[in-house]
């Protein structure tokens, strides 16, 4: 293990780091915001014993992301992955109350996508650009009542942790879905909620990037338009809600949030293939907390009714639900990955996918090594030291790529020294910061062809610190380098990994990088760079 000085602090920088919010920049970032190589001076070592591995993750956590994926993603790499989502719904802060005869007139659901706003032209229409979907095809989308209760916290363990839900609970929410009778009434696998004759609003769903713009007219036949970015926009059956939450009231089910998640158990989106695409390729990563549900009514008495609103909020627990049709190469990756002799492709993989497991120095499973004692005896001063995983361009082909890997302790499930030294910021893009420490995409001509992590400190410290422990570390996809935390995979892997970085979880992307096995030519295998300069 690293040095107990150097832990404490660690710790004390982690808990800061851990408290920070999910990044929400998801634009492709060019290889010109790479750092410059500040210390490449002095000799070059590249002889050092580097093995890597694949590793297949299963079933993740993946309750209470910040972000969630939805839609179908066919990626050559991989496969195909299909993404559903579960969210509760909560009450305003202020309990609702109803008059005479209320009477759901509309019910709009709205869940706006991250985009960037473009031109406005003379008559006020505004462009935008969608930021983080991935294709552009027609998918089929249902809007079900969620009928699986998602706890808050797990009885099995006295109630005193949070309910974990997994990647793989699909059945457990598709078998307890509920939808509207023919007259509005909640039964199980009842018609889907978005049951409207707009089709782009069900059969044909897209991801659309025009902004939203609504014109109402009042009773003196004044008109008022709200516009609003672009997002899921869908009209829901009346006649449910109009059953759901005026009946709900008079039973007494809103009175307070626990009474009424639990009478409403949310919206379960489920996701399928549309018959105007059946092998389209469209996904989007969503914040559905910013989302809500606006219910429009009218109560009072004949001749004097009055038009009101009430708007509940997707917020709650929520889980993300995902089933992968992994292809043959990836498949057979992963089970032919070899640990002795490491991989000639590594296959980093968000979501329930894959991860490589580095180790350096020829270290044995006690973190031993003969390697990095004859290191320590050269008394070297170590400049930089980088890992460079080069991307397999054949095999990623045309396939979006993630703009950056993360490098961590798997020991002890935090990120390494040079995460924590590395004090750079990016005020406009939050999600490169720790520029230094890097592991952000390189361009060429648009396409990636290498990342680099930078790990000066850790390789100093390992040489100059004889207590220090050569731990194995792992390398994943992130969506938000500022979020360290990590989430329990559901089964246990062979090899001991229990967890996995959330940040790897809600991200939808993979890479395939060159690996670290002697059959690998040299200019594109994995090698560890040290520059150093000799003592006197």
């Amino acid at each position: 293990m690293i040095s107990k000085k150097i832990i404490q602090y660690a710790s004390v920088v982690a808990t800061a780091f851990f408290l920070f919010s999910c990044d929400k920049e998801f634009n492709t970032i060019g290889g010109n915001v790479l750092g410059e190589d500040h210390f490449q001076f002095g000799e070059k070592d590249q002889e050092a014993t580097v093995i890597a591995y694949n590793q297949d993750l299963g079933a993740v956590q993946t309750n209470n992301l910040t972000i969630n994926p939805l839609g179908i993603y066919n990626n050559t790499a991989f496969g195909k992955t299909t993404a559903h989502f579960v969210t509760q719904v909560s009450l305003p802060t202020t309990t609702p109350t109803f008059t005479a005869s209320p009477e759901i007139t509309e019910v709009i659901l709205y869940v706006p996508y991250f985009s960037t706003k473009g031109d406005t032209d003379e008559e006020g229409v505004s462009t935008y650009e969608l930021d983080s979907v991935y294709g552009t095809s027609k998918l089929k989308l249902s809007v079900f009542e969620n009928g699986y209760f998602l706890r808050d916290f797990d009885p099995s363990t006295e109630f005193s942790e949070a309910q974990k839900y997994y990647s793989n609970q699909l059945s457990d929410f598709e078998n307890n879905k509920r939808g509207a009778s023919p007259d509005g009434t909640s039964i199980s696998h009842g018609e889907r909620l978005n049951n409207g004759t707009d089709v782009s609003e069900n059969d044909q769903f897209f991801f659309n990037p025009a902004e939203i713009s609504v014109t109402t007219v009042d009773d003196d036949e004044e008109e008022t338009t709200t516009k609003s970015v672009p997002g899921m926009y869908l009209k829901l059956n009346k006649d449910f809600f109009q059953k759901k939450i005026i009946e709900g009231y008079d039973q007494n089910k809103l009175v307070n949030n626990n009474v009424f998640k639990e009478y409403f158990r949310g919206l379960y989106f489920k996701v399928e293939a549309s018959d105007v695409e059946p092998n389209g390729s469209s996904l989007a990563m969503i914040n559905f907390s910013g989302g809500k549900i606006t219910i429009k009514y009218e109560q009072g008495a004949v001749g004097s009714r009055e038009e009101k609103t009430l708007e509940l909020t997707l917020t709650g627990n929520t889980v993300c639900l995902t089933s992968q049709e992994r292809n043959t190469n990836y498949s057979n990756a992963l089970t032919s990955a070899d640990a002795t002799l490491g991989d000639e492709r590594l296959y980093l993989n968000g979501g329930a996918g894959s991860m490589a497991v580095i180790d350096l120095f020829g270290r044995d499973e006690n973190g031993e090594s003969a390697e990095l004692e004859a290191y320590r005896a050269n008394g070297w001063l170590i400049n930089e030291a980088n890992l460079i995983f080069r991307i397999d361009r054949n095999a990623m082909g045309e396939n979006a790529e993630p703009d950056r890997i993360y490098l961590y302790d798997m020991k002890n499930k935090i990120p390494l020294i040079d995460y924590y030294n590395d004090f750079t910021v990016n005020s406009t893009k939050p999600k490169y910061g720790k520029l230094i420490h890097d592991g952000i995409i390189k361009l060429e001509d648009e396409k990636g062809v290498t990342y680099k992590i930078r790990i000066t400190n850790h390789i100093a410290n390992l040489f100059k610190n004889p207590d220090s422990t050569n731990v194995r570390l792992g390398l994943v996809v992130t969506e938000a380098i500022g979020n360290v935390g990590n989430y329990r995979l559901r089964n246990e892997t062979a090899s001991g990994i229990k967890e996995v970085p959330i940040a790897s979880i809600m991200n939808p992307l993979g890479t395939v990088l060159y690996g670290s096995k002697s059959s690998v030519p040299l200019d594109q295998r994995l090698r560890l760079e040290i520059y150093y300069t000799k003592p006197d």
